[in-house]
């Protein structure tokens, strides 16, 4: 039996989605399958470079389609840059590898500045290039100083010819050894300060554009290039000044949503694999899936990756209503990167415990996804960076509602334009939010929902009564526990509204409230441990330990979910 909730490459059929966009999904699709496992594993294994997936998305125009903006697709219908069917695409590669993610994941970064800048002529260029099936980079990030932009080293000196002569280096840029257009950050040597920084656009076949090694041992290329005395045109400028400070930040808004698609997938399909293995193995006269332990686990996972999805789903309805008067989004797309990701760390941790030794075994799916799904959460920000950035919005989130019409659910065929216009990126803690509690209020009657809002209400009280001092607000270590257990709240919320626009079974929407009781629990815990909590705060967190609302019965329906998995899907040889 098939499960609604889940990816599965034979049924998929977005039918949510305009034709030519089903279309290219069921090509991607029919494209790995047709290709089989073997391939798949072994290109993996063997570290090739994914060139008959690059042939096979140029041909097809797969990236020119989706991440072309409506404004520069040249009057064609079909191109527009959609949320929500890029989510789509994003989960379908993760599923099949992290390398085939990971190079569309980089030419969406690649595109960002050039798509909020005003510079025609790269426009259009860039839009070209798309056509002929070049993929991007975003080169960005140093090895001295990682994506610190205020220490960039790759300096521009101007020239005679109103550009500039550009040197530098770039690491750990992906695709830099075949992007037909790199976004390059660096700063000019006649200015000082922010009206120095520069965004232009440089092509990684030039001869003044020095491919130094791959920086990482896997299938991926990721790149460490040069650049000497690299000749940057008038026309190649993408931003300047301070503009081009917020087109990289704006760029990873849009980017590190794509990671959170990216874990899913992965875990989709680890699931099966591990689930199917679990199931068919005997060991002491006994179904492995016959141990309480085991089901306890796989029962976990799945609850955990149907969040993920609930989650990420409506978090792309937030993105694709924001406007200049309304960015929740910017809350909960490090949401999606920090929470989402981690939790499908949660997730391959449970079914790894499960399969035990079959999971390093080289022709299993489940070998690549236990080492790529660690990388995700250490991709455009590591999860403390994040943390940090959610903790600016837990004031208002928590204390100052505000009114705004309800977001709906958005799979219209309509172009993102504004996340290309997003702006100055500061005034973060401006930002309000619609009452959090409404959500939970809805869903009062399921009895792990009633308890975690208990967990969730002491919080507020605990941030009222004994908010944390000015020596905690500088010791990071406690305030990422304490955004750890705001999260969970921003988490819950979104999974409830997406539960109730999907008639979500009530029975799995207690079992995720089950897990999310536990983890207030541990993360009160940890809290209750920091040297830094005072006497009145520990207090607190012993206060706002529960237990989940067990319900047996409930349970074993679940279950029934999971045990149905087994030995519906398995990639073509």
């Amino acid at each position: 039996m098939t499960d609604p909730l889940l990816f599965h490459p034979h049924r998929y059929d977005p039918a949510h989605l305009d034709e030519t966009s089903r279309r290219l999904l069921r090509a991607t699709i029919d494209w790995f399958e047709s290709r089989g496992k073997r391939a798949l594993v072994d290109s993996y294994n063997h570290h090739e470079w994914y060139a008959d997936f690059l042939d096979f998305a140029a041909k097809e125009g797969l990236f020119a389609t989706f991440l072309t903006p409506a404004a520069d697709a040249g009057g064609d219908p079909d191109k527009r840059w959609d949320t929500a069917r890029n989510a789509a695409l994003s989960e379908i590669l993760g599923f099949y590898g992290l390398g085939y993610w990971y190079t569309w994941q980089v030419t969406v970064l690649g595109l960002g500045p050039v798509w909020q800048s005003g510079n025609a002529a790269a426009r259009a260029r860039a839009a070209a290039l798309l056509d002929e099936g070049h993929v991007m980079a975003f080169g960005l990030s140093e090895r001295p100083h990682g994506a610190d932009i205020y220490s960039t080293d790759l300096l521009l000196t101007p020239d005679a010819d109103g550009g500039f002569r550009a040197t530098g280096g770039k690491y750990y840029i992906g695709n830099g050894n075949v992007a037909g257009l790199v976004s390059v950050f660096g700063r000019r040597t006649d200015v000082e300060g922010p009206d120095g920084y520069v965004f232009f656009a440089a092509d990684s076949r030039h001869p003044a554009y020095r491919l130094v090694r791959n920086v990482v041992n896997a299938q991926m290329y990721v790149s460490e290039f040069r650049l000497e005395d690299y000749p940057v045109r008038a026309e190649d400028v993408l931003h300047t000044g301070p503009a081009a400070f917020d087109a990289a930040l704006n760029t990873v808004n849009v980017g590190k949503f794509n990671l959170c698609t990216a874990s899913i997938g992965i875990c989709e399909h680890a699931l099966y694999e591990a689930v199917t293995h679990a199931h068919q193995r005997i060991l002491y006269g006994r179904r492995v899936t016959d141990f309480p332990h085991v089901r306890r686990e796989l029962t976990d996972a799945y609850a955990r990756l149907v969040a993920m999805k609930l989650f990420s789903d409506r978090a792309v309805d937030y993105f694709r209503s924001a406007g200049p008067d309304d960015r929740r989004y910017l809350l909960f797309n490090p949401m999606t990167k920090m929470k989402v990701t981690t939790e499908g760390e949660k997730v391959i941790d449970l079914l790894w415990d499960v399969i035990a030794a079959k999971g390093f075994e080289a022709d299993t799916y489940f070998d690549k996804a236990a080492k790529d799904i660690r990388g995700l959460p250490k991709l455009e920000g590591t999860v403390h960076v994040n943390l940090a950035l959610i903790l600016k919005f837990m004031p208002n989130y928590l204390f100052r509602p505000a009114a705004h019409p309800p977001v709906p659910t958005r799979r219209d065929p309509a172009d993102d334009e504004f996340l290309f216009a997003q702006g100055p990126a500061r005034g973060l803690g401006a930002i309000r939010f619609h009452d959090w509690r409404t959500a939970y209020d809805a869903h009062a009657h399921v009895p792990n929902v009633a308890r975690f809002r208990e967990q969730a209400d002491g919080l507020v009280a605990l941030l009222a009564a004994h908010a944390p001092d000015e020596a905690q607000q500088r010791d990071l270590d406690f305030l990422l526990t304490v955004g750890q257990l705001f999260a969970l709240v921003v988490y819950g919320q979104l999974v409830l509204e997406q539960a109730e626009l999907t008639n979500l079974d009530a029975d799995l929407l207690d079992e995720i409230f089950d897990l999310l009781v536990r983890d207030f629990s541990g993360y009160a815990t940890d809290l209750h441990g920091k040297a830094a909590t005072t006497e009145a705060q520990a207090a607190w967190a012993l206060a706002h330990l529960r237990r989940p609302v067990t319900d047996a019965d409930r349970t074993a329906r679940v279950w029934q979910r999971v045990v149905d998995l087994s030995g519906t899907y398995e990639m073509h040889p």
